[in-house]
């Protein structure tokens, strides 16, 4: 669907992305995941043709469009302050695109409500001015007018970024039911980490220009390809060369000493019995920070400091300077 090949943006003497290579298929939800600067949204500008490429070639359906005007690329934009026109009203923003396109007024009543209807906006929003919504209610109107063209591809820069946290997620779980809903093909750019795991069929992590590593949520999150991408997908621990020393005495395994050493905080189990390739440690509860679901612990195992989350279901609730046994097995340990 989407091929970005040998991709280079610069801008000046500096530059901004290098030999990106990216494959979007037809349908799936890939997103574009990384700390600010790093280059994802230069990337999602360059498929939409609000950049120019120094090298490569951008090819949507087989065909190159790597020199094609922004307005001739039917492709769908959705930006992160949402870009909506505040004095229109939800109605004269969404058939924006359709009244340059000359479209016929009766057809395009139909598609401004119909469009509506899918993103939950009622007649009576329809006729208020954008200024007057909700920042959620102005996201549907952005991601309306983005649609309303029937494109095949819809691009989406940070567009939960400006919302509170709990909007953010519950908007998180709307657009991902409407991007499934429409089969659309979307591009998604985000630095939030959990919205990638939670939204995307495929994510590519990018750092200084470069994209460290594309694969599934679960292939990004539990084999993390590089030090970067394991460190910036959520919470883990770094281990120390004496703790990872003792884990390799007691499974006599021949553990890397030299390497980095990583463990995610779910992989680590307080007061579980060694079965199979699990190994324990003497450990003692330092503290600890109650989530509801689960509770998080701080633990000092072999001169260090290391994280462990539990489930809280009632069973398990370790007290601060209390004596534990901490399990794991050396199979779930990340090394670079």
């Amino acid at each position: 669907m989407i091929r970005l090949e040998n991709i280079e943006v610069k801008f000046g003497d500096f530059t901004a992305i290098h030999d990106i290579n990216v494959h979007v298929e037809e349908g799936q939800f890939f997103t574009f995941l990384g700390p600010s600067g790093c280059g994802k949204t230069t990337t999602l500008r360059t498929i939409t043709g609000f950049n120019n490429p120094s090298k490569g070639k951008v090819i949507v359906k087989g065909k190159d469009i790597t020199d094609l005007p922004v307005e001739k690329r039917n492709i769908g934009m959705v930006f992160q302050n949402y870009a909506l026109f505040p004095t229109m009203t939800v109605y004269e923003n969404i058939a924006f695109g359709l009244r340059v396109h000359k479209v016929e007024k009766s057809e395009l009543d139909r598609r401004v409500r119909e469009m509506a209807k899918k993103v939950e906006l009622n007649d009576q929003q329809l006729m208020r001015k954008v200024a007057e919504l909700s920042g959620g209610q102005q996201q549907r109107v952005a991601i309306a007018r983005a649609l309303v063209n029937n494109p095949p591809i819809i691009c989406l820069d940070e567009p939960l970024s400006n919302l509170d946290a709990k909007l953010r997620v519950q908007l998180r779980n709307e657009l991902k039911e409407m991007q499934h809903n429409f089969g659309i093909t979307t591009v998604y750019v985000t630095h939030d980490q959990e919205e990638a795991l939670t939204l995307s069929d495929t994510i590519a992590v990018f750092n200084n220009g470069v994209i460290e590593q594309i694969g599934a949520p679960n292939e990004i999150y539990n084999h993390s390809k590089t030090e970067f991408v394991c460190n910036f997908i959520g919470d883990i621990n770094k281990l120390q060369p004496q703790l990872v020393r003792e884990i390799a005495q007691k499974s006599n395994r021949q553990l890397n000493l030299e390497g980095a050493n990583y463990i995610r905080l779910e992989r680590l189990h307080i007061n579980y019995s060694a079965d199979g390739d699990k190994v324990t440690i003497p450990a003692k509860i330092v503290s600890r920070e109650y989530y509801g679901l689960y509770i998080k612990y701080t633990i000092e195992a072999a001169g260090q400091t290391v994280k462990a989350i539990e489930k809280n279901d009632g069973t398990k609730n370790f007290k601060t300077g209390e004596n534990v046994t901490l399990s794991l097995n050396p199979d779930d340990l990340m090394v670079y």
